[in-house]
């Protein structure tokens, strides 16, 4: 392999700005980044982070590379069927030798999320799932630590700094929808999740770096015209209540448990004893006990747990088991 470039050589186009200069180069070198999600918000992302010199660096993705998504996850060619975290890491060791890079082959869950999060600087929420960014979105709310997460699908989406200081993603999205597709239902196209990553990219070096007005606390839009929109959300309001997502481990002995993936798509259910049901017909809970209302997303689970909230006061939390 051949020797790693001099930084100075490396980041002097970089460097010469004056919202960079040599202390600031310092400060990306001694920065934590953690990316949860290598995919395709994470291949750019990872891309441009590296190779601003971000000293360290920590990829959390539990999923292997697919061929169908290659068109929008570039770094990880002709490695199909390779985890995405170590492909991702070796991309990385690839561009810059320096970067001290750690592949975690997990999924980011409740129960690990707060022990990632302490460890970094800024976290990036590249996952484009529900339940990843409102479990991250509450620890980095907790730990103080600036969020920038985005959602990509079809022609548009947006990319926002939460947390470290400005609302949480709930403050802005206090609410999921009844029903959301996917890319792999609904398609999308690569350079449009390749724009977002790499705004993630820029908010996070412009966090990292200081510059100001700091990203914290403002949401960028893509929609399918190619028509940015931006507006900050400093003054929003935390909402009162909200359902928290918890692993399947932290069920305890007397939570009232209801499955709502059917036996065909789970045939084990997310815990001995637990109710099979449907997200817009849940069964009511006995009165007092905490309902535990189980998907693959998180969706459907959020779904019945607002239409039990209305009829009952019991507290609920969510469990987004993924796939079996």
């Amino acid at each position: 392999m051949p020797a790693a470039a001099p930084a100075r050589d490396r980041h002097a186009r970089q460097i010469v700005l004056p919202q960079v200069g040599p202390d600031g180069q310092s400060r990306l070198a001694r920065a934590h980044v953690l990316v949860v999600g290598a995919g395709g918000l994470g291949s750019p992302a990872l891309m441009y982070l590296a190779g601003a010199g971000v000293g360290a660096l920590t990829i959390v993705d539990h999923d292997r590379v697919e061929v169908g998504n290659l068109h929008r996850q570039p770094i990880h060619a002709g490695q199909a069927g390779r985890c995405k975290a170590d492909s991702a890491a070796a991309f990385v060791a690839r561009l810059d030798p320096a970067v001290r890079v750690t592949a975690r082959r997990d999924r980011l869950t409740p129960a690990n999320a707060a022990p990632l999060v302490a460890g970094a600087q800024v976290v990036l929420d590249c996952a484009d799932s529900f339940a990843v960014s409102y479990t991250l979105s509450d620890a980095c709310h907790a730990a103080g630590v600036p969020l920038i997460s985005a959602s990509a699908l079809g022609l548009g989406g947006y990319a926002g700094g939460f947390c470290g200081g400005a609302p949480s993603l709930r403050a802005v999205f206090p609410d999921l929808p009844d029903r959301a597709a996917s890319c792999a239902t609904a398609g999308v196209l690569g350079p449009v999740v390749g724009m977002l990553g790499t705004m993630q990219a820029q908010m996070a070096l412009a966090v990292l770096l200081g510059i100001a007005p700091s990203p914290v606390g403002q949401l960028v839009t893509l929609d399918g015209g190619l028509r940015w929109g931006s507006f900050r959300f400093d003054g929003a309001a935390e909402p009162a209540d909200g359902f928290r997502f918890i692993d399947a481990g932290a069920i305890r002995p007397d939570d009232w448990v209801v499955d709502l993936r059917d036996a065909a798509e789970a045939p084990l259910p997310v815990a001995p004893g637990a109710l099979r049901g449907t997200a817009d017909a849940p069964p009511a809970p006995p009165p007092g006990a905490r309902a535990v209302f189980a998907c693959r997303s998180g969706l459907r689970a959020w779904r019945a747990a607002r239409a039990t909230a209305a009829r009952f006061p019991n507290p609920i939390v969510l469990i987004a088991a993924g796939d079996p």
